[in-house]
């Protein structure tokens, strides 16, 4: 199982950290290789990326299942490959460090089953900490960049 996880200081009070990843719809695009998704209903959506695995580029559908609302500190959420046999599970974290910052931690762990597993599990766990860095950031970005 590939995890990873990244933390860093955000311009931004911690409603407004929670206001913008409580809601699916403002970070989605932020997520690396994303090409878009669908909203299925307030806690439930499906996703599609585009990503390179070695040599070859593919495209993935992930449903994407909130399962824990922790205003304002936490949102978690479960991945189910749709095209591809992984589960995994991610979240975010706010923790108030004074008015006007948060710090904010984003978390993902992945893991592929079926006969692909030994394959994909290697190549997980190489570009999920790039990965998360990236969408953690990104996200930091955006919410300071808005609360301007």
């Amino acid at each position: 199982m590939a995890t990873a996880t990244h933390t860093t200081t955000v311009k931004a009070g911690q409603q407004q950290v929670w206001a913008f990843v409580s809601d699916m719809e403002k970070w989605a695009k932020l997520v690396p290789g994303y090409r878009n998704h669908e909203m299925i209903n307030e806690k439930q959506s499906k996703w599609i990326f585009a990503g390179n695995v070695g040599v070859l580029k593919k495209s993935v559908e992930v449903q994407i299942d909130i399962i824990n609302w922790e205003e304002p500190s936490k949102i978690s959420f479960d991945l189910t490959g749709l095209t591809d046999k992984f589960t995994g599970s991610g979240y975010f974290t706010a923790k108030e460090i004074d008015a006007q910052n948060t710090e904010m931690s984003g978390f993902l762990e992945i893991k592929a089953g079926g006969i692909a597993a030994p394959v994909l599990n290697p190549i997980f766990s190489a570009v999920l900490p790039k990965a998360t860095s990236m969408l953690t950031e990104r996200v930091a970005n955006k919410i300071q960049s808005e609360a301007k």
